[in-house]
């Protein structure tokens, strides 16, 4: 046990979760049933079976948990809110797309205690540093491979694990290594001499050659050696000296090699494994972009059919899905407002079979979690469909449960003629809908439809009355679908929902405030036709982006192509994984993940002449060569658990950006090997406009005989790439961490000639 383990282990909350506790686990209003949970003496591994079952009992790891909360904060436990009170519920929070584990305790003291042991759990695993992490991690593997639990492991346990952990090895080579990490000479392994194993398994020659390069002893690098080499390889020109001595401070393990100010191969090897050491640039992980300029001058992540956990037919609308994309950083929620029948309106999918879930409970919900993750402005996106009495109520919900969260009023007093920017609308909720007339004067109510009701019209678009010249407006209102709420208006700022007439209308009458929606088949119609005068639009107006009504299993569009002509609300299904998040949170990886992200300086400009479709035309123009070299793999998942097959894996790196960025290119696969594989293969592009280029790695265990399976990615923009020696820390399907599995790189950029 590691003396961490062990100091956490005497804390009193701890200690009743290591003693263990009969919870009752809530799945609905009707399904409630007891199961006994405890802590096991990893201090990382919580078991739990029912009562009465046999052997049947489920594990899962502390690192899985995101959060723990309090109460009655899941829709499962305000269901049966009335039985049990808010100080006997808690909720555990799961990373990723798993659903959350609802409890409640049988005494009060018995729920704070796990509350706040699961709590002090997983803030011990957030402040583990990458040496105590992996040592985690081969303990978890030991933990699930001694069956009989006596903390011992024979050579016939051990070569079971290596398979479960995606190794194919030479038995001779691992019965050497076996018998080596035996100091106690009884033909078993135990914990310890296991870690020891598994670090000599571990030995990376691929790092050893490049220690040696700069080492003259091949022992150690002393300080100018290491800024040799952060200087050559890895141009960290301007901060060498300083820096080297912050990296021996940081990863040396060697107390002696520090006094000598030097790193031994295990403290390089750290570095190298290191966030520091990783693909991101450091200062480009925080906040660091200028939040002064206009809305207008940033892409926003964006959510459509927020309300959804799964699809638009049949999916289940809830808070949670809320949640879990504010938590991600988007800072544009959709709400699909429908009349309810008790005179409370209603958000779901209209006219299918999706569960419907109060609007006053998505605005609570907003409320409390709208600024979690990022204090800069949330965008609600309305789609309306009540009548105006329900639009009133909605009106009363917003104001009432918002308070001076809501943005109602102009910040100044003033009629804009730009958008305020992100720093002045820190911390305020805007709401995105129709208006009654403009800024700048009252006018009557007058009838007006929906925006983009896309389910009854496909893509087609109804133009609103407020839209039409004088001279339609009587025959128009006659067939009107809907009438706006002066209350509900009113509460419209900055974002006033219209219908887009052309781009010369737009530039001849258009406000800054005014807005428009877009299917994703009319935009991308506008990109090809006329993409210059889409970025100019883009650089004093919103525009958002939302998918076909004909994508009804939730799927989503490329959201690249938008991003190429400066639309700001390129609205995506949350709920589904896929290249087009990955693309999604590549993007606003970056700054802070506040979900804000400046445009390059070319889509900003009112006068711009770019499109994505003419690089050689723009100013400024350098296309980059970009060089991957795919050295290796370490620890790579396996595709699925249950099969003693071991993955077959090979490298694709995409380029996503302007048509003519859009490339790919792959490494061979290695044969049984997703512990060490290595490929010292070099794939090369060309980026013409690398201000606007996703790069994105995804790693495949190959098929020749059907679809390669996915085992991990990671995606990130070109202009936060740190060249030289890298590690791509790997994400699973749901964008969520998988360590230790990751790959080494090499990594140069330079200029083409033109």
């Amino acid at each position: 046990m590691d003396p961490e383990g062990s100091r956490i282990q005497d804390d009193p909350d701890v200690k009743v979760l290591l003693a263990g506790s009969t919870l009752r686990k809530v799945k609905s209003r009707l399904w409630k049933k007891n199961r006994h949970f405890r802590l096991l003496a990893d201090s990382q591994t919580i078991w739990h079976k029912s009562r009465r079952a046999g052997r049947g009992h489920s594990t899962f790891s502390v690192t899985e948990v995101e959060a723990v909360r309090e109460g009655h904060q899941s829709e499962v436990l305000q269901s049966i809110a009335e039985d049990f009170p808010a100080d006997l519920c808690f909720t555990l929070v799961f990373h990723g797309r798993q659903g959350n584990l609802d409890l409640v305790a049988e005494s009060p003291e018995e729920a704070r205690a796990w509350i706040q042991g699961v709590r002090k759990l997983i803030h011990r695993v957030k402040t583990m540093d990458a040496k105590e992490k992996l040592d985690q991690w081969v303990r978890d593997w030991f933990q699930k491979a001694d069956k009989n639990k006596d903390g011992k492991m024979i050579f016939k346990e051990v070569k079971k694990l290596l398979k479960m952990m995606n190794v194919e090895m030479n038995e001779e080579h691992a019965w050497h290594l076996f018998t080596m990490a035996d100091k106690s000479e009884s033909d078993s392994l135990e914990m310890e001499e296991f870690v020891l194993f598994y670090k000599m398994l571990t030995q990376r020659d691929e790092v050893w050659k490049v220690f040696q390069d700069y080492s003259a002893d091949g022992e150690k690098l002393l300080l100018e050696e290491l800024e040799s080499f952060l200087k050559i390889e890895q141009h960290e020109e301007e901060r060498s000296a300083q820096y080297a001595q912050q990296l021996i401070d940081r990863y040396e393990p060697s107390e002696t090699a520090k006094t000598q100010g030097a790193m031994s191969l295990d403290g390089f090897q750290m570095y190298l494994c290191s966030q520091e050491g990783s693909i991101f640039k450091p200062e480009h992980v925080d906040l660091h972009q200028d939040m002064s300029q206009p809305l207008s001058h940033y892409f926003i992540s964006s959510s459509h059919n927020t309300y959804l956990m799964e699809d638009q037919l049949r999916g289940q609308s809830s808070l949670e899905a809320y949640i879990q994309a504010l938590k991600r950083g988007c800072r544009c929620v959709e709400v699909d407002c429908w009349d309810g029948s008790d005179g409370e309106p209603v958000v779901y999918h209209g006219h299918t079979l999706t569960s419907k879930i109060l609007f006053k409970d998505v605005i609570s919900t907003l409320k409390e979690y709208a600024f979690k993750a990022s204090d800069f402005p949330l965008i609600l996106s309305l789609e309306n469909h009540c009548c105006v009495e329900q639009q009133t109520v909605m009106a009363q919900h917003l104001s009432q449960i918002l308070g001076d969260t809501l943005l109602t009023t102009l910040l100044d007093g003033q009629v804009p003629q730009q958008l305020p920017s992100p720093q002045e609308l820190k911390g305020k909720i805007l709401l995105k809908a129709k208006k009654i007339g403009g800024l700048e004067c009252s006018l009557d109510e007058t009838d007006l439809v929906s925006d983009d009701d896309e389910m009854a019209n496909g893509d087609a678009e109804s133009p609103s009355a407020e839209d039409l010249p004088a001279e339609c407006l009587n025959q128009n209102e006659k067939k009107s679908k809907s009438k706006l709420s002066r209350e509900l208006s009113d509460l419209v700022v900055y974002c006033k929902s219209v219908h887009f007439h052309g781009f010369e209308h737009a530039r001849l009458h258009a406000k800054c405030y005014e807005m428009s929606s877009f299917s994703e088949s009319k935009a991308k119609r506008l990109v090809k036709e006329t993409g210059t005068d889409f970025v100019q639009c883009n650089t004093k107006q919103l525009s958002r982006i939302y998918p076909s009504g004909l994508r009804t299993d939730s799927s989503n569009y490329n959201p690249q192509e938008m991003w190429n002509v400066g639309c700001q609300i390129v609205a995506l299904n949350f709920q589904t994984a896929g290249l087009e998040m990955d693309l999604n949170d590549g993007l606003f990886r970056q700054n802070g993940c506040c979900g804000y992200v400046l445009k390059p300086d070319f889509m900003r400009d009112g006068n711009t002449q770019f499109s994505p479709d003419k690089q050689g035309e723009r100013q400024n123009y350098k296309p980059l060569h970009l060089s991957f070299q795919v050295i290796s793999g370490q620890q790579l998942p396996k595709v699925n658990q249950k099969e003693g097959s071991i993955v077959d894996p090979l490298v694709r790196v995409e380029i996503y950006g302007v048509p003519q960025d859009q490339a790919k290119d792959e490494t061979t696969h290695i044969n049984n090997n997703g512990f060490n594989p290595v490929w010292n293969e070099t794939l090369n592009f060309v980026v013409h406009t690398p201000e606007l280029a996703l790069v994105r790695f995804v790693v495949e265990d190959y098929d020749k005989a059907s679809r390669n399976d996915f085992i991990g990615q990671f995606t990130l923009p070109f202009t936060c790439i740190q060249t030289g020696y890298r590690h791509i820390h790997l994400l699973s399907k749901d964008g969520t961490a998988i360590p230790p599995a990751s790959l080494f790189i090499h990594i140069s950029i330079s200029e083409v000639t033109i």
